[in-house]
């Protein structure tokens, strides 16, 4: 690329930041159902046709914003995944952290739950494509326990996946809101420590 390209790519990227920004901000004030590409375009000072040259629809959008968030939190189970702990800590961090994470950013909003909900109700497959790489951060970690010899030899694969499904109730939005409601006498730390238990 020269200087003209690499100039107009900086200035895309910079345009499309500040409508995720200013739709997010949206979203999360108004809600999702209620605020259209047209509002994003005001906010920002710009016709609706500016946003088109830069996501075909609001749904768009939304799916990016998707992305960021997924992103960002796949980056936390990464940095916990490389840390010099035992592999029992950072397995039971793995899904405490992920709890906290869809708990704080996801749950405490309702407007924030509403775009969650929407996106899983539409499957999207940038949910799916996160699903299977935090279960293969899971595998990694596994496999690193069975060779240190703190799990017991075993599938990797089949046994991250198994753990992935029986934690699900730490991670995934609409099962962890309807459990809130609940009066439960388990906590967090205690289902993680039963199935770490499992791998041993």
């Amino acid at each position: 690329m020269d200087n003209l390209d690499l100039q107009a790519e900086a200035l895309r990227r910079e345009n499309i930041e500040r409508i995720l920004e200013a739709a997010e901000r949206l979203f999360k004030h108004y809600g999702y159902s209620k605020t259209n590409v047209a509002d994003i375009a005001k906010d920002l000072g710009m016709s609706p046709a500016n946003i088109y040259r830069f996501f075909s629809s609001k749904a768009e959008i939304h799916r990016a914003l998707a992305s960021k968030l997924l992103d960002a939190s796949r980056d936390v189970a990464l940095e916990n995944a490389k840390r010099t702990v035992s592999v029992s800590e950072r397995v039971r961090d793995h899904f405490l952290q992920q709890h906290k994470i869809t708990v704080d950013t996801m749950l405490h909003d309702d407007k924030v739950h509403e775009m969650v909900v929407v996106a899983i109700q539409e499957q999207w497959s940038v949910i799916e494509d996160h699903i299977m790489q935090m279960r293969e951060i899971v595998a990694g970690l596994v496999r690193e326990g069975i060779a240190a010899g703190e799990f017991r030899a075993q599938d990797a694969d089949a046994a991250a996946e198994c753990l992935c499904d029986c934690t699900v109730t730490l991670c995934h939005p609409q099962i962890i809101a309807e459990c809130l409601i609940e009066n439960r006498r388990t906590t967090p730390a205690d289902l993680v420590d039963f199935a770490i238990r499992a791998l041993k």
